[in-house]
């Protein structure tokens, strides 16, 4: 077993060199015992307290991984409810709606054909990653010698759709009007669970990519811009109120407004604002560091209480979780739901923005243009080989700001602000920087780039 598949977050890397059916078999095994091993004692009397979810999204090797993998559990002692082919949302929703001890996902989210992986959850639906369990999991997994053991868990196949949609369905409002929205299922997930769950609404779907086969027509990665031109084409072309783009494992989305243009992240966050304080007063938004100052600034004006956090799932959720926020953004296009187990889904968040768009009876781009008063450099990446070093430099160089280190180092002025973390797995620091007008955003990044050097493709 290639002991780099185990990432901060997941388990993910290419099949078969890197990631095999044996593999599998042993992931599934340590998932088991380490999952099991949680239980208290009041936990284990449940009647699927000791037993796990397991889905699978569209991939053509997800299948045969499904079944090393539940083979693992199985000789591990553990029962396992298999729940089909699935978006990833539908396993938080699973594992809390049966209430297992936890489940796994075989997806490799937006990567190309060739990868496959593991998201894995525990009770509740509570992120396991490198710090709450996964560096566990890989202990016990590379030190199974072989894959044999005779299976004493069962297998039961369990269909959800019917649950999971009146789960997410729950969330439209009264009124919605019939909006049409073009839809790029990017061969992924989407292209199974967006007409099983909203094909019921008064609303015009225009499919795009909704085969979901194991080919992908472009990358499932809806960051990518290019990836975006065919939804952001017909949109224009049919006159669409938006269009929406997912990833492989529809966990996450896009959006792009009625002129054709891509909505990013932050302001989406920026955008639900008001909608979830108006329902819950007082409540915490928590939102990723890397956010415009319009996110802030709308939760204080609305009457919130902003909680910025580092990036990454795992966090976003603790945080979600401990303030009991009613929502959360995160730039890569997770949004984190209070009443959906603190967990991200992108079928929910359609939900929120049909309700949205239907309420305001504004076109999308004139709603956002009053939170687009920033100017932002996006992510961009550079090579640097002492990360440590150059983190500590930028943070002595500009002293004279408010410097933070809760994710790498953030030092904001009067009227700037920018954000440089590391790759947990190459020497790339990642930089953000934001400023109140463009002059300024280029004089600024093009000092930082004197000392990171040339932005890369990454």
């Amino acid at each position: 077993m290639d002991p780099s598949i185990f990432k901060a977050y997941d388990i993910r890397g290419t099949y078969p060199d890197q990631l095999d059916e044996q593999a599998a078999w042993k992931i599934g095994h340590a998932t088991a015992q380490f999952l099991r091993s949680l239980l208290r004692g009041y936990d284990r009397g449940m009647a699927n307290a000791q037993s796990l979810c397991v889905g699978r999204d569209v991939r053509s090797h997800s299948l045969s991984l499904r079944n090393a993998l539940i083979e693992g559990m199985n000789a591990a002692g553990a029962n396992v409810i298999d729940i089909g082919v699935i978006d990833t949302p539908q396993m938080y929703f699973a594992i809390n709606h049966l209430g297992t001890c936890g489940g796994v996902q075989i997806t490799a989210s937006h990567n190309a054909a060739r990868y496959n992986g593991f998201k894995i959850a525990g009770q509740q639906a509570k992120p396991v990653g490198a710090d709450t369990g996964l560096k566990d999991i890989k202990h016990i997994a590379t030190a199974l010698l072989h894959t044999l053991g005779k299976p004493t868990g069962s297998v039961e196949h369990c269909d959800l759709t019917p649950e999971y949609k009146k789960h997410v369905l729950k969330f439209i409002e009264p009124g919605l009007k019939k909006l049409k929205m073009v839809v790029d299922a990017s061969n992924g997930m989407a292209g199974k669970m967006v007409p099983a769950i909203f094909g019921d609404l008064p609303i015009e779907i225009i499919p795009i990519n909704f085969e979901h086969n194991g080919i992908f027509k472009h990358d499932p990665n809806p960051l990518v811009e290019a990836n975006q031109a065919e939804a952001k084409a017909l949109v224009k072309s049919k006159g669409a109120d938006f269009g929406a783009c997912f990833d492989g494992d529809a966990d996450r989305l896009m959006l792009i407004d009625e002129k054709g243009n891509t909505i990013p992240c932050d302001i989406m966050t920026a955008l639900m604002v008001p909608y979830f304080l108006k329902k819950n007063p007082g409540s915490a938004v928590v939102y990723d560091l890397r956010s415009s100052l319009v996110v802030q600034e709308e939760i204080l004006k609305n009457g919130g209480t902003p909680r910025r956090e580092r990036v990454g799932h795992a966090f976003m959720k603790k945080t979600l979780r401990d303030s009991h926020a009613c929502f959360g953004g995160e730039l890569s296009g997770h949004f984190y739901y209070r009443d959906n187990y603190f967990a991200d889904s992108g079928m929910i968040t359609l939900v929120h923005m049909l309700n949205i768009i239907s309420q305001s009876g504004k076109p999308l781009s004139e709603m956002i243009a009053p939170l687009k008063r920033y100017f932002s450099s996006g992510e961009v990446n550079f090579r640097v080989e002492n990360k440590d070093a150059m983190m500590k430099e930028l943070a002595r160089k500009y002293s004279q700001g408010q410097v933070d280190d809760l994710d790498g180092v953030t030092v904001q002025f009067k009227d700037w602000w920018f954000n440089v973390r590391p790759s947990n797995t190459e020497p790339l620091l990642r930089l953000n920087v934001e400023a109140k007008n463009a002059d300024l955003l280029k004089d600024k990044f093009d000092e930082l780039k004197g000392m990171l050097g040339e932005p890369v493709d990454h």
